[in-house]
């Protein structure tokens, strides 16, 4: 199973473990840490989590989050323990809010280098790591605070503490694994167990160390389980218990379940059956959730190919070396006994077959597991590191056996300088679309707010988290020039180079070329992903408030809290803690007030819930009101308020209004 025993045969010369780090810090810095400063934090998803870790922060209440003042139970605390955390140390910004994801993407950068390394070789070790930097998923989905890049650590370093207890007979390296399966726990719910579990149990009758069960430590391991993800669980349920007379998955105000079902139940097995209440959620088309994969792996899924030949051109090896009885004739050990060490020699074989089983048994269960389960595009995080470890260790398999002692190799190199010219020619093509881009929209003005000059095209209902990539227009590449032409231009001169070294069997520096290219052309994807501030973050609506307002002022957004949600975030000082008011029905039972629908059931939910006719009669008496709505919303408001309405400020379809003139 793409595994070929010539690589560890030879000597081979390697980068020093300085050099190797110099280049991972330098790619993760351009990729990771320079991005932590801007854009501010955007509206939905990302400053309502980041809401929930301001609430920690502030309160020291580390068991129930609260967004806006409302309960919000439904997720694990890891994620808003961690950016509290860091608040309390940098202060409630941008950076630290984004810090959590850029270090666990070094952590992971970290994991694929050691397991690649002892797996496969030097090489493939590093190629590992530049292939977790550069890959297009992880860096799409590390923009905004959510748990999937912490998520992937926790599960890895499980699986390499499992691999490795059971392959160097150290029985309490167990203990790694059982700890990072409760820290992925507390990071994103029952599927970490799920999938660790699933892919640890296949592995183990696979291999038949099951017989070694008492190695895994079943009792203290599990006692230690227990010990890190069990008192959050059960202080959460205690504290939010069941309210009044609940019944049936639709709260009533007053009558709500507690934190085990509304957690366990509804956000788990209902979600899991596309039963979950509200139903705020989307499903990807089956076509679309795999060739996604593609994408999120993009460029290394162009070498699955080279992966692909290989596993077949092996298949007749697969199980061999993998179970402690199995491996290749007498004759394979008589060739090599010549070695000092014959032993770690065959060690170094049954562990690299291991690994690969072992990260091909958790890539295909997981993503099995969401294609039949609800999902988004980055639900398949997890996987992305391990299947970008395996392209890396044939990668690097194909080029030290490139012409070996004159002797044959597993796979020809031609697979390796054919994904290396798809590149380019992917290269050549994006380029062009881009150049033409920019040609069509040469006579325009530069933009600032690019909201203006989109399509909203509302593809998924905006339930996707890529959905508003489909919005964009010729015009928008006004607002997009310096880094469409810094794109246009990598994306042309990079690829080239590199299929050009490929053929010259240049091999280290072609790979490498294509993690170069990434990196630059990502670097280029967050500065257009910050001209797009306007239209995804409400901070400068924020700062309007707090320049012109003051602290005894009230904030009301029309419409779900998460539309705005980067401006409660950004005037939470500023109003000392006080929560905006909702144009909205409270508990709705028509899914109104989604992710916060059942913590605004509970009877002790802070009175922020205004109706349209509550709003017209409090409007423009008592202290000054400030009313943020989206455009959906707008005609709402202008109705509901007709004149008697002072607009302030228009950003992208978001408008802020003021209830008296602003001096």
């Amino acid at each position: 199973m793409m595994n070929s025993t010539r690589t560890i045969d030879r000597p081979r010369t390697a980068l020093s473990t300085r050099t190797v780090w110099l280049v991972f810090a330098v790619l993760w810095a351009a990729i990771y840490f320079a991005s932590l400063f801007s854009p501010p934090l955007l509206d939905d998803v990302d400053a309502s989590h980041a809401q929930a870790a301001q609430h920690m922060a502030e309160t020291g209440d580390l068991i129930t989050a609260k967004t806006n003042g409302i309960r919000y139970i439904e997720k694990p605390p890891l994620p808003y323990w961690l950016v509290a955390g860091v608040y309390k140390v940098f202060g409630e910004n941008t950076f630290a809010t984004h810090l959590p994801n850029a270090l666990a993407m070094l952590g992971l950068t970290w994991l694929a280098w050691l397991w690649g390394r002892r797996a496969w070789g030097e090489r493939a070790g590093f190629y590992a790591g530049l292939s977790v930097l550069t890959s297009v998923g992880c860096f799409l989905f590390t923009r905004f605070i959510i748990p999937e890049a912490i998520l992937a650590f926790f599960l890895l370093i499980s699986l390499y503490a499992l691999i490795t207890s059971l392959e160097d007979n150290r029985p309490a390296r167990m203990y790694w694994a059982w700890a990072g399966v409760a820290l992925a726990l507390l990071t994103k719910g029952l599927i970490a167990p799920v999938f660790f579990g699933g892919a640890a149990i296949a592995y183990l009758l696979l291999t038949g160390q099951w017989r070694r069960w008492k190695a895994l430590k079943p009792v203290t391991g599990f006692l230690l389980f227990l010990a890190i993800a069990a008192p959050w669980h059960i202080a959460c349920g205690i504290i939010n218990h069941d309210q009044g007379h609940a019944a049936g998955n639709h709260p009533t105000i007053g009558n709500v379940h507690g934190f085990f079902y509304q957690y366990f139940i509804n956000e788990h097995v209902l979600r899991f059956f596309n039963l979950r209440y509200p139903h705020d959620y989307n499903k990807m088309p089956a076509l679309w959730y795999w060739l996604g994969e593609l994408i999120w792996v993009f460029p290394w899924s162009l070498f699955l190919g080279a992966v692909t030949a290989m596993a077949w051109k092996t298949r007749r090896s697969w199980l061999k070396h993998l179970r402690h009885d199995a491996g290749d004739t007498v004759d394979f050990y008589l060739d090599h006994a010549m070695r000092e060490d014959v032993g770690s020699y065959v060690n170094r074989i049954k562990f690299r077959t291991r690994t690969i089983w072992l990260l091909s048994l958790y890539s295909a269960w997981t993503l099995i597991f969401f294609s039949i389960s609800t999902n988004q595009e980055y639900y398949t995080f997890m996987v992305w590191p391990p299947l970008v470890m395996l392209i890396a260790g044939v990668i690097a398999d194909i080029e030290e056996n490139d012409g070996v002692n004159g002797g044959r190799p597993t796979l020809s190199t031609a697979w390796l300088t054919g994904a290396q010219g798809l590149f380019a020619a992917i290269g050549v093509a994006a380029a062009a679309t881009l150049a033409w881009g920019l040609w069509t929209s040469r006579n325009l003005p530069y933009v600032a707010d690019i909201g203006t000059v989109l399509a909203h095209r509302g593809v998924g209902d905006y339930t996707l988290s890529m959905s508003h990539l489909f919005d964009l227009t010729g015009e928008s590449f006004a607002a997009l020039r310096l880094p469409a032409g810094l794109a246009a231009i990598t994306l042309l001169v990079g690829p080239m180079p590199g299929w050009l070294l490929r053929l010259k069997k240049k091999h280290l520096a072609a790979t490498v070329s294509v993690a170069l290219t990434m990196t630059v052309f990502f670097v280029a994807a967050h500065i257009a992903f910050a001209r797009f501030e306007p239209m995804l973050s409400s901070k400068p609506m924020a700062d309007t408030i707090m320049s012109d307002g003051s602290v005894n002022d009230i904030l009301i957004v029309y419409g779900e809290q998460s539309s705005g949600s980067s401006v409660i975030f950004y005037t939470n000082d500023f109003f000392k803690g006080r929560p905006a008011m909702l144009v909205l029905p409270r508990c709705g039972q028509n899914s109104e007030g989604t992710t916060l629908l059942w913590g605004s059931c509970y009877p002790d939910a802070p009175d922020i819930y205004l109706s349209p006719a509550k709003l017209a009669a409090i409007w423009g008496s008592g202290e000054r009101k400030w009313i943020f709505a989206e455009d959906p919303d707008r005609e709402n408001v202008e109705k509901v308020l007709a004149g008697r309405l002072y607009e302030v400020q228009t950003l992208a379809d978001k408008t802020l209004w003021t209830d008296r003139p602003v001096k």
